[in-house]
């Protein structure tokens, strides 16, 4: 076919897809929909005049779209990476993992029971053989969200909602895929009825492999990304090379999942990418990639639509009636997931609680499109599978995305009105009159700032003021007067405007450069959690989330186990490094939200709110200094080294200002100004790397601090401390167990114990030991030790313990007091205290 026709035709499709969104918005359908109908439309008509006598004018047309090069690998290798890498970037996986586990079991759970439903509904209504059903069944498991989506995030629904909805698409598609790939196998084989078994065994070999494929080419890419540091346009091509080198390698060379390739190639960017990469390079590939997709995903859809006619061509009734049993059995396995399994993870606390009614519209919006025509069509292309398999493969999944787009997609407006998620709640109606409340007093203040520089008459200046401000006294009286809200929810939206506060305050820092991306990415979440928590739980919610910020998390604990274990410290020093600068960040934060409640939240909701409000930032700030405090104390300096670089960066970001400034007074030239800003780039740069934490210098520091240890000689000090093994120690965590003989010595450099021993407790504080009374009486421990704060703790075997107790008399004596406290008689401390004596 002419390149100038295929162009053509590429370029009018382009202008569709620019109609097809102005259009959708308009008749209030999903955008998936209208672009469906547009391309089915297009495809009709060119058949139609095709085969039409009225004119042949249009028949060249007619026939470059028909015999357009559409085919299966096209959409599966071209597109499909496109949409799922742009998926993953777009994730804020932060908080995607705290909802992991209903996410992972509704996405590959809810695959593995539709295609089992689908599949054996299908054998028993069809002559097919069991391996084609199933194929037909793992092809219309594949779900587009982005409809139902894209509703609930118009009616304000919840965001955690819309954040599992989107998680269990993503890994639906890469599971169903993976599924296609294994039954289309057996269809090729020529396998009719496969042992499900030998599918089980092979299915975790396809999803591992393709993990682990995307997982090295990310890396890669990343290294080389980082060499290419500053070259903006080179890292965008690398990233660009990504996905689609995963999925080949994936598929052609280990023969595993080239889009679980993909997925775990786009999560590996996600999570490494803004430690990594500047600012400038991630907000640079987030937008590329988010045009790339949009491109793709329209194009995927209107490409496929093109083939509907083609592919419905000679459908008869009992094709049409086996549909209808497609449909049924989807819509009924969906339904198991959605009302029989999920309550179950709700039950279990490992899901939100999900009203009837949002399920029922999950239900009903599990739309279908693009992917299950692509797969469909690539059963038909195959020459290995038998003719009759082809036909009726191509028939049923493409009768089942047309029921799902026209019929499901059609109503689903509809359907969310009749179940009442279209109308706002009363605190989402008092939310979003304290927003435009708040809004107006903020362009007031700006119009009040601006109108002064204009140099504007008196009068006009006061007139306009005073009609402004009667439109912000009527904003601020419907905040008020909100009769349906109680005081307590008050309380709760004042909250959730300080945490959209805190929210905007990181973007600003994060915008200014005053930040690392990694860390305005990961507060970013924080604000976010923050902000559900007080729209679920006021203000619990809103105390428990702000906690959970401060907390020593999953990752951290797993961290101090390979440094504790196996000595492995470099994720325990990055991540205690990322906890120093969020505690720095949160600090920042924290004093400006109380000008936040002054200015914005006082004259909404009053003094006795504005109090609290600012009495849980004092709280909140309580915490944060003792964070630092704590950190302080285990590195000393590491902190004030972050807030250096916290001013240096500012300061660069102040400088950059001024100069811009001084070009725009013309008072310096173009060339001068460029010069200047690529000198202020070098600063940045050098900038950007954090300082190191290194654990183990930090050791001496700690030695050096404790008392016991201050009568020792320069020479016994160096060989103590290459003895002492650093153990970081979680809020809770159970140090020593009864009933074991002691081993070890165990010094606290920072942080607090309990100590439980016949009854008794005792609280033991930076400077104390334990662990010595069961070396010295020689008797199996009983007693136990558990962390009440995140502890750093020095440990000593006890061969060295004993060489140390002769030669300090500062330690001896510690040792009696200790004893003495416990009511242990010092001859039962053995023969060392008895010879030191």
């Amino acid at each position: 076919m002419d390149i100038v026709v295929i162009t053509a035709i590429i370029a009018s499709l382009f202008l569709v897809i620019g109609l097809a969104e102005p259009l959708a918005t308009r008749l209030r359908l999903p955008y998936s929909v209208i672009l469906a109908v547009l391309g089915i439309l297009i495809g009709s008509g060119a058949a139609f005049f095709l085969r039409t006598e009225l004119t042949d004018a249009l028949n060249p047309v007619a026939e470059a779209i028909l015999n357009l090069p559409i085919r299966s690998n096209v959409f599966l290798y071209v597109f499909l990476p496109t949409l799922l890498f742009q998926a993953t970037l777009g994730m804020n996986l932060r908080r995607m993992l705290d909802d992991w586990v209903p996410i992972l079991v509704l996405a590959i759970v809810a695959v593995l029971v539709a295609t089992l439903t689908i599949g054996y509904a299908l054998h028993w209504a069809s002559a097919l053989p069991l391996a084609a059903c199933l194929l037909v069944g793992a092809i219309v498991s594949t779900t587009d969200p982005s409809a139902v989506v894209g509703i609930f995030r118009s009616i304000s629904a919840p965001r955690r909602l819309s954040r599992i909805i989107e998680g269990e698409s993503l890994l639906n598609d890469a599971a169903a895929i993976a599924l296609f790939g294994l039954f289309m196998g057996f269809v090729m084989a020529g396998v009719p009825n496969p042992s499900l078994t030998e599918a089980a065994a092979r299915f975790p070999l396809l999803l591992l492999g393709g993990a682990l494929v995307g997982w090295l080419v990310a890396r890669i890419g990343i290294w080389l990304m980082e060499m290419l540091d500053r070259a903006i346009l080179a890292q965008a091509s690398v990233s660009v090379a990504l996905p689609y080198l995963a999925f080949i390698l994936s598929e052609q060379v280990a023969g595993a999942s080239g889009v679980i390739a993909v997925v775990s190639a786009g999560l590996t960017l996600n999570l490494a990418g803004p430690g990594r990469l500047t600012p400038t390079t991630w907000t640079n590939l987030r937008e590329i990639w988010d045009l790339l997709a949009h491109w793709a995903g329209a194009l995927i859809f209107v490409l496929a639509a093109l083939l509907i006619p083609r592919l419905l061509d000679g459908i008869t009734l009992r094709e049409f009636v086996q549909v209808g049993v497609v449909t049924l059995a989807a819509v009924l396995a969906r339904a198991v997931i959605l009302f029989g399994l999920l309550p179950l993870l709700q039950a279990a606390r490992l899901s939100p609680v999900i009203e009837r009614r949002y399920r029922v519209a999950i239900l009903w919006g599990g739309l279908r499109g693009a992917v299950t025509l692509a797969l469909a069509l690539a059963v038909t292309e195959s020459r290995l599978v038998p003719i009759e398999i082809k036909q009726q493969v191509g028939v049923l999944a493409t009768g089942f995305t047309l029921f799902t787009l026209i019929v499901q997609g059609g109503t689903l407006r509809w359907v969310i009105r009749r179940l009442g998620l279209d109308r706002l709640s009363a605190m989402d109606t008092a939310l979003s009159n304290q927003v435009i409340a708040v809004a107006l007093q903020t362009v007031r203040e700006d119009v009040a700032s601006t109108t002064e520089q204009y140099g504007l008459a008196r009068e006009t200046v006061r007139s306009e003021a005073k009609r402004f401000a009667a439109r912000l006294d009527a904003a601020v009286k419907a905040a008020e007067d909100s009769t349906q809200i109680l005081d307590r929810d008050r309380i709760t939206l004042g909250l959730i405007a300080l945490a959209g506060a805190e929210r905007d305050m990181v973007l600003e820092l994060f915008h200014d450069r005053s930040v690392s991306a990694r860390v305005a990415d990961r507060a970013l979440s924080e604000a976010d959690r923050v902000i559900e928590g007080a729209r679920t739980g006021g203000r619990v919610g809103y105390q428990r989330a702000t906690r959970q910020i401060l907390a020593y998390g999953r990752a951290i604990r797993a961290a101090a186990f390979l440094h504790n274990r196996l000595r492995i410290g470099g994720p325990l020093s990055r991540l205690t490094a990322d906890r120093f600068e969020i505690l720095v960040t949160q600090r920042l934060l924290l004093k400006d939200l109380h000008d936040f409640i002054e200015k914005r939240i006082l004259r909404i909701h009053g003094r006795r709110v504005a109090e609290l409000l600012h009495e849980l930032l004092e709280r909140r700030e309580e915490l944060v200094e003792q964070g630092l405090d704590g950190m302080r104390l285990q590195f000393p300096g590491y902190a004030e080294e972050l807030e250096r670089r916290l001013i240096r960066r500012t300061a660069l970001r102040l400088e950059e200002r001024e100069y811009d400034q001084l070009r725009a007074d013309g008072l310096i030239g173009s060339e001068l100004h460029g010069a200047l800003l690529r000198k202020l780039a070098a600063m940045r740069a050098a900038e950007e790397a954090r300082p190191k934490l290194d654990i183990a210098v930090h050791r001496d520091e700690l030695v050096r601090q404790l008392p016991l240890f201050s009568d020792l000689e320069e020479g016994v000090l160096r060989q103590l401390r290459r003895g002492l093994v650093t153990r970081y120690v979680s809020a809770g965590e159970a140090i020593l167990s009864k009933s074991v003989q002691a081993r070890s010595v165990y010094f606290i450099a920072s942080g607090a114990v309990e100590l439980e021993t016949a009854g008794q407790t005792w609280r033991l504080g930076r400077g104390e030991m334990f662990g010595q009374m069961g070396i010295l009486t020689h008797r199996p421990r009983r007693t136990s030790v558990r962390a009440i704060t995140p502890c750093t703790l020095l440990k000593l075997d006890e061969q060295r313990f004993l060489k140390l107790l002769r030669r300090s008399p500062a330690l001896r004596a510690a040792v009696r007091e200790s004893a003495e406290k416990r009511g242990i008689p010092i001859d039962q401390l053995g023969d060392v205290m008895d010879e030191a004596a």
